[in-house]
């Protein structure tokens, strides 16, 4: 029986897992290869997962050998590039964790590449996929608190990994800040246009890299954006969808990153009866309403990846609206390696991507 879709994974580290298991569920769909530096790696997801595929430690000997039309990129961010560039090269659509790249150049190639060879390549934001930040969404872009000026995001985890993001120069922004920033760009509608960034890496810190970072962002729509964030606190931690506050022109929407989701805004009634405004005005609570959604997650991400090739449309988080928040990480970093706020257009021009 031939699948229309034949999946090779290219890193079989625990994050795969999940898109293994997400595969195995789709009754089109057929995982042909796994991909790995370590042989035995590979060797081992596949015992665990039953799969009789072949293995490789290079992605262009898999794609050499086996027909294949998708690609799931599950390895560390410095390998993303190549990963992508050899698969959309091969003809292949590629589905790959975040980061998008770790550069602004590395950023635009794939996507003028996915452009020029017409496939997709889009990127794991599974935050997005989630009813609480679609409902606190729901409850700004509705008006309910009028135009939105001011968003803030507080994410404090202190999160002992091991391994690559330990030696990381920039682990928290290079690594996580584009959850957050992603969601942001999504809750507002808006892109990037600015940043001010100052990271640093607080006593305590089991990082070599710097693990903390206060980031400024004007955005599109006129709002500011701040975010603080840091992957080694130890103590009180936030949700790892971070704790928001976005004030507008009638209220103030808040989620907890839990499933706390609400606003509140002025009494216009209680206005009215008073007769003028009193020192704080009067507010009443309106409660965000959770939409139903079947798949969440990483699930959830990967099935609106496949109903865009389904639907021949792009999907959510294609590369080409990606770039705008991984151009919001690489931006932080500009920015804290200078010490000046950092227009982001400049940076993407400077790649030849059209601001």
């Amino acid at each position: 029986m031939t699948y229309p879709y034949r999946v090779i994974i290219a890193g079989c580290g625990a994050m795969a897992n999940t898109w293994a298991d997400y595969a195995k569920e789709r009754p089109d769909t057929e995982i042909v290869g796994l991909v790995d530096l370590y042989e035995e790696a590979a060797s081992s997801f596949a015992k665990r997962h039953n799969l009789s595929c072949p293995t490789f430690t290079n992605i262009g000997d898999a794609l050499e050998a086996i027909d294949a039309n998708i690609v799931f990129d599950v390895t560390i961010p410095s390998s993303h590039y190549h990963i992508a560039m050899t698969a959309l090269q091969a003809g292949c659509h590629v589905f790959g964790e975040k980061p998008l790249a770790e550069s602004f150049s590395d950023c635009t190639d794939i996507v003028q590449t996915a452009r020029s060879t017409g496939r997709i390549q889009a990127v794991m934001q599974n935050r997005r996929f989630d009813p609480r930040i679609r409902a606190y969404r729901q409850l700004i872009s509705s008006g309910t608190i009028g135009q939105p000026g001011y968003a803030g995001a507080d994410f404090f985890i202190g999160a002992h990994f091991g391994g690559f993001r330990d030696l990381m120069d920039s682990p928290l922004l290079l690594d996580m800040a584009i959850h957050t920033f992603d969601q942001a760009r999504y809750i507002l509608g808006a892109d990037p246009v600015s940043v001010y960034c100052h990271e640093f890496n607080p006593p305590g810190s089991w990082y070599k890299g710097n693990a903390m970072a206060i980031c400024i962002f004007e955005m599109s729509d006129g709002s500011v954006f701040d975010y603080r964030g840091s992957w080694c606190t130890e103590g009180v931690p936030t949700s790892w969808e971070a704790n928001w506050r976005v004030t507008g022109e009638k209220g103030t929407a808040i989620w907890d990153g839990h499933d706390n989701i609400y606003a509140e805004v002025v009494n216009t009634l209680a206005l009215e009866a008073d007769g003028k405004p009193s020192f704080l005005q009067r507010a009443e609570r309106i409660e965000a309403e959770l939409p139903v959604m079947d798949k969440t997650g990483h699930h959830g991400c990967l099935e609106e990846m496949f109903a865009a090739l389904e639907e021949n449309r792009l999907p959510e988080t294609d590369c080409s609206d990606n770039q705008f928040s991984m151009a919001m990480v690489l931006a932080s970093l500009e920015s804290a390696r200078t010490g000046q706020k950092v227009r982001i257009a400049d940076l993407l021009k400077t790649t030849g991507e059209p601001s």
